[in-house]
């Protein structure tokens, strides 16, 4: 019976084992609805990873700046805003300016003498109103305030013939100074001789030979310099008339002549060198331009 079915009994089969076999090589079929939820996971898996580049990206490129531990904020003292205190310089500029009066100079000069001086010397060297002549009000030039003072200028400075002695003194508070007004001196001079009087474009020895050499009308110069002149004999006062003081002027840093330490000493030993004698003998005038 073996034999009569044969060898290939089993190819003959109603196929039920065939179809199991290709069903086990097919893939399984999923749900609808679990293949939809499996395709929404897998979108949202690769959104997410997208995102954590571009994060990643910005950060590499735009790093966050670096915070403070709370640790390191709390013992951190705050900082104050301090309030910028006005210096001299700034209460000047500020401030309207006002032309000088015989009693500003008189209060400086007092001051000055307090220090050194018995009070018989302070009074014997005391600064009287009928030594000053006309002060600026701040509406004139050099020029012009130099005529109103000495209005007879053209015949004084024709009679004037001696040697290492000026006419005319200008005190100011440095050599920029000095050659601005001395530019300023144009229309006023006329044929005068005018002689830059500062430390700081020739030694001392040598001035006093330029000043023996010929007639000086008029002196511009720094209060220091003149003063070491007088001492060392090279500018004589005998023929002074008018000591005029660069008074309303003001520096870069807003301060008017008496305003700068060195030079407020320097104008009061000046004073003192001669200047105030020759006013109570009536032979020279203080000006404040």
């Amino acid at each position: 019976m073996g034999d009569d079915l044969g060898d290939e009994w089993w190819q003959h089969d109603d196929g039920s084992e065939g179809e199991a076999e290709e069903k086990k090589s097919q893939p399984i079929k999923e749900h609808p609805q679990a293949q939809k939820k499996a395709e929404k996971r897998k979108k949202l898996t690769e959104k997410n990873t997208t995102a954590k580049k571009k994060k990643t990206l910005e950060e590499v490129s735009n790093p966050p700046p670096k915070q403070e531990s709370q640790k390191e904020t709390s013992t951190k003292p705050t900082k104050k805003r301090k309030r910028k205190k006005k210096t001299i310089t700034d209460v000047l500029a500020e401030s309207d300016p006002k032309p000088g009066c015989p009693e500003d100079l008189q209060n400086f000069f007092m001051q000055y003498l307090s220090d050194k001086h018995s009070v018989i010397e302070r009074e014997e060297l005391k600064l009287d109103d009928s030594f000053f002549a006309t002060c600026n009000d701040l509406t004139h030039s050099l020029s012009s305030y130099l005529k109103e003072i000495c209005p007879k200028w053209a015949k004084v400075q024709r009679q004037h013939t001696e040697k290492s002695s000026a006419v005319l003194l200008i005190v100011c508070s440095s050599a920029l100074r000095v050659i601005d007004l001395i530019k300023q001196l144009t229309t006023f001079k006329g044929e005068a001789n005018v002689v830059k009087l500062f430390a700081k474009h020739i030694k001392i020895e040598e001035q006093i030979k330029l000043l023996q050499e010929g007639v000086l009308h008029i002196g511009v110069g720094t209060p220091a310099r003149i003063s070491d002149l007088i001492h060392k004999d090279g500018l004589k006062l005998e023929a002074l008339r008018f000591l005029v003081l660069d008074w309303n002027w003001r520096d870069q840093k807003s301060r008017p002549l008496m305003g700068i330490p060195e030079i407020k000493r320097d104008v009061c030993k000046l004073l003192e060198s001669g200047i105030v004698n020759k006013c109570k003998a009536d032979k020279v005038k203080i000006g404040l331009f």
